[in-house]
């Protein structure tokens, strides 16, 4: 099902560091307008908020929720919404970002965690709110894991990667007791964009991630550039080469053999493809900014500040 015709949707992408896949936005800056933006939103990785003061709501495309200082937010990236606060407020946020799979990588694969069905329907179509009577451990894992990169005291990479696997566990128990992991309604190229950040090394088709979203090609095309401003193949090759740099990042395998890891049959193919995304081959890539643990792959395009005209969400 697509959007409504009324509807506006907005990417935003944040690109983080490969090594560590995590990123916290918080500060005075952060504080959500009493003005409805009219506008929904989604991410690239999991959205965590922890709502510090006031209250107000938060809009899915077919529901609405309130949320009041202490609440912890759950959003999966392909699940579009929005924020406003009561009138006359300016609620404050603290926001983490995530990818998941690349953050527990050094401690184990995805497939080797137990109930990794289960781990991996958070990562989409999801949305929850938790309330901090509900749920205390889970807002004290998320002050936990921001104060832990506010600090970054010793070895806080690894303690956040404990923290949140942790708080994944919390969420995992907590939905399941709630008899649901999934959203009242994801975006309409929400099952696409997860087929592809889990199949991206394979070979698919256009007709096949249409037919995962219910559309016609015609139809699928139209509403995947309308959401992320490139098409479907475009995002399939970002993907690829996005997973590429963390391999040229974190491992010694050859430039070939990443190549065919991340699905491009041909060098040539992967060269020109990682070329026309980062600007430089894979070679140079790895020698200018992987063997530096402080070099993201992209800059970032997400909001690290909020524009002053807006003052909202990131």
């Amino acid at each position: 099902m697509g959007r409504r015709p009324h509807e506006v949707l907005e990417c935003r992408h944040y690109d983080l560091p490969p090594h560590f896949p995590i990123l916290l936005i918080t500060g005075e800056d952060w504080r959500i307008s009493d003005v409805p933006s009219g506008v929904l939103h989604f991410h690239n990785q999991i959205e965590i908020g922890l709502c510090e003061s006031d209250s107000g709501c938060l809009s899915l495309q077919s529901t609405s929720h309130r949320f009041h200082a202490g609440d912890v937010t759950f959003i999966s990236g392909d699940v579009a919404h929005t924020t406003w606060s009561d009138p006359g407020t300016a609620s404050k946020w603290s926001y983490l970002f995530v990818d998941a799979e690349e953050l527990l990588r050094p401690f184990f694969p995805m497939e080797a965690l137990p109930n990794a069905g289960l781990f991996r329907q958070l990562l989409s179509g999801t949305f929850a709110m938790v309330r901090p009577e509900e749920a205390p451990r889970i807002r004290a894992l998320v002050n936990a894991m921001m104060d832990e990169l506010t600090n970054q005291g010793l070895n806080y990479e690894i303690s956040v990667r404990g923290l949140f696997l942790t708080f994944m566990t919390e969420m995992m128990r907590l939905l399941s007791a709630r008899g649901t992991t999934a959203s009242p309604r994801s975006m309409g190229i929400g099952p696409a964009l997860n087929y592809i950040n889990e199949h991206y090394m394979e070979e698919f088709s256009i007709g096949d991630l249409a037919d995962l979203c219910g559309m016609s090609q015609s139809h699928f095309r139209a509403l995947f550039r309308s959401a992320m401003g490139i098409g479907p193949l475009e995002q399939v090759n970002r993907t690829r080469i996005q997973k590429a740099c963390s391999l040229l990042r974190m491992t010694d395998s050859s430039v070939l053999v990443i190549s065919e890891l991340v699905g491009y049959r041909t060098l040539s193919s992967f060269n020109r493809h990682f070329s026309a995304e980062m600007g430089v081959s894979p070679s140079e890539w790895r020698r200018a900014a992987g063997n530096s643990r402080m070099t993201p792959i992209l800059k970032y395009s997400g909001w690290l500040t909020p524009p002053k005209q807006i003052r909202g969400e990131p």
